[in-house]
């Protein structure tokens, strides 16, 4: 295709020489006659004047006087001048030196040459037309492509070389153990024929994003050595209804004429969510699309080597006649890794990573519980990024613990200078923080800061959630008291130090968390007077799975009111709770503070290292009187103080 283009353009630039050339013969005769015989127009008129002038053929369509001498034979060739437009002076002073003038129409050319430089030159626009209508149809989206537009854009590879293998995925070892099944299918068969076993048509994974799909079937692809068609899901619809039927058509078409074969579907809930479902009716052209996807997943006509591997995070959303045995035989569950998969994870991402020799992967894996395999890849990208922005040779822990924060929090801003609000969020985060170390079923702390993120964080204390919990998922009534009460921490420390009138909107991410928890655990946990009945659903009745809508509500006006008297009762027992630690803890909270004000960060070895000291002191020294606790006293002019 290369070649025939080079030839066309070959020609069409000979054509155009050959052109030229014509014209160039056609002109050149007349030019070299003219340029022998060719007067000034100066030279012309003292001619005239001297009445050397014979007579005089005027052609005006040229701008053009041929003339003759008296001086000169009768057979001799006239002489040219050029002349300017309607020159009317020139005539009159022909007129009156007697002079002999005509007018003489425009000399016509060699009419065969004429035609074919005509023809010559409207076969060359042809050529370069026609060259540009064929380059317009053969783009993406043009004209040409009208009769490819149902056809499948998969991605097709012979041999699936992507490069990535099992041992290239970690975290997630139950699903690898259950997808080697699928690549022994793949290779041998027969092994699993002869003794009556049916591949399985397709495998589902499910889990939440950044959890490694995509990658577990770019490792079976590599693994396996078979051909692989790769489509995302929402490729298959378009506005027309039926072009994505017939894509899905063509896709299996071409994978059974290449099987066995890997077909691999990502984001399959763009185009295979519920039929029939959502107010107004649904996508008949996604409708259709499902409808022909699931005929030829398990339809009449068998799909013997063709396994499909699709991949969602929004099971709940797809079709259940496509979750059935015989189109999905397998679901895997590609959850969130455990410390031992984010250990596996990170030494993955590592190996392409210049670390310092002191940093420990298993102290990254310990805090890092709930991150995604994702999440894992771009902790160390950034901690990377930021080795270059300060132009150290290798990553060291300094940069591990900023691009944590980064990730989880946001990006670092300038620090506040001593004012009064940097005093007012210090004492607001050291509510939060001395909470998390006091409480008994508080998650530890990790650090303390009043450093400025950005998204208007002022600052923020940050608890570990251990393993064991967030794999169980089982939380108690007194985690989720102890939670209400480390949230309402900071108000409470504003509260103790400046006063109910001096309390800031630096709360009210804290007030809202503590509503919605609160309101969870009497409407949906059991975990109030009210009983141990669930008053209302999970709240995910999405309007176009069109569940149960116009029903009526899940409970009377009068348990309505009782729900926000159950509400408020466990809020503020949880803000009295808070109060009272903050109080009996006050000397121990202004140390924290002048410490936080003074490093601007605390550790949370070094936080709970401070409480246990004021622990030993208090168990030593006598107990205080309730008015010698109290003695100093906080105004607005002390806080504006620097610290010494």
């Amino acid at each position: 295709m290369h070649d025939t283009k080079q030839q066309k353009q070959r020609i069409g630039g000979r054509l155009s020489l050959v052109a030229l050339g014509l014209v160039l013969l056609q002109a050149a005769p007349g030019m070299a006659q003219a340029k022998k015989n060719e007067t000034s127009y100066s030279d012309f008129i003292r001619q005239i004047k001297n009445e050397e002038v014979r007579e005089v053929n005027l052609l005006p369509n040229q701008n053009l006087a041929r003339y003759t001498l008296k001086s000169q034979p009768s057979n001799a060739p006239p002489q040219e001048v050029r002349l300017f437009n309607q020159d009317v002076q020139l005539t009159r002073l022909l007129r009156n030196k007697n002079v002999n003038f005509t007018y003489a129409p425009e000399e016509a050319g060699n009419p065969v040459v004429s035609i074919l430089l005509h023809l010559l030159l409207g076969f060359f626009l042809l050529s370069l037309l026609l060259m540009f209508l064929r380059r317009a149809s053969n783009a993406p989206g043009g004209p040409g492509q009208i009769l490819n537009f149902g056809k499948s854009r998969a991605r097709f590879q012979m041999e699936a070389q992507t490069g990535i293998c099992f041992d290239d995925v970690a975290g997630i070892e139950e699903a690898k153990e259950e997808l080697q099944e699928v690549v022994t299918f793949l290779k041998q068969p027969e092994k699993f024929t002869a003794v009556g076993a049916r591949i399985p048509k397709g495998v589902l994974l499910v889990g939440p994003p950044g959890t490694g799909k995509t990658l577990l079937a770019k490792a079976i692809a590599g693994e396996a050595s078979v051909p692989f068609f790769s489509i995302s899901g929402s490729e298959f619809v378009e506005m027309f209804v039926g072009v994505g039927a017939s894509r899905v058509r063509d896709l299996f078409k071409k994978a059974k004429e290449n099987a066995p074969c890997l077909v691999f579907i990502d984001e399959i809930d763009a185009v295979g969510r519920q039929r029939g479902t959502g107010i107004g009716g649904g996508n008949d052209e996604r409708e259709q699309t499902l409808n022909q996807l699931l005929t030829e997943m398990d339809g009449f006509e068998g799909n013997t080597g063709v396994i499909i591997i699709a991949a969602t995070n929004r099971p709940d959303v797809l079709d259940s006649a496509l979750l059935r045995p015989g189109r999905f035989d397998r679901q895997v569950i590609v959850d969130l890794p455990t410390y031992n998969g984010r250990l596996g994870i990170l030494e993955v991402h590592a190996r392409t990573k210049k670390l310092a020799p002191e940093i420990s992967l298993e102290a990254i894996a310990r805090r890092t519980p709930g991150f995604s395999g994702a999440a894992l890849a771009n902790l160390l990208n950034e901690a990377a990024i930021l080795t270059a922005r300060r132009r150290k040779e290798c990553i060291t822990d300094q940069e591990i613990l900023d691009a944590i924060d980064r990730v989880t929090i946001g990006l670092t801003l300038t620090p506040l200078l001593d004012s009064k609000k940097k005093w007012v969020i210090a004492y607001h985060e050291v509510g939060h923080a001395l909470l998390m170390t006091l409480l008994k079923n508080a998650d530890p702390l990790d650090k303390v800061t009043i450093i400025p993120r950005s998204g208007g964080i002022g600052g923020f204390a940050k608890s570990i959630i251990k393993d064991e919990d967030l794999d169980s998922g089982l939380r108690s009534r007194s985690w989720l008291m102890d939670r209400i009460t480390i949230a309402l921490g900071g108000r409470a420390s504003e509260v103790e130090v400046f006063g109910d009138a001096e309390v800031t909107n630096g709360a009210s991410g804290d007030v809202q968390y503590v509503a919605d928890l609160a309101r969870e655990m009497v409407t949906k946990l059991g975990m109030s007077d009210l009983g141990n009945m669930a008053l209302e659903l999970d709240g995910d009745r999405e309007v176009f799975l069109g569940r149960d809508w116009g029903s009526r509500s899940d409970y009377s006006e009068e348990m309505a009111v009782k729900i926000d008297q159950q509400v408020r009762q466990i809020v503020m027992r949880c803000y009295e709770e808070a109060r009272r630690v903050i109080r009996e803890h006050r000397p121990v909270m202004e140390k924290l503070v002048e410490v936080l004000l003074e490093k601007e960060t605390i550790e949370g070895e070094d936080f709970r290292a401070i409480v246990e000291q004021y622990k030993q002191q208090t168990k030593k020294q006598p107990a205080l009187s309730a008015s010698s606790a109290m003695a100093v006293s906080y105004t607005e002019e002390s806080l504006e103080l620097p610290l010494q």
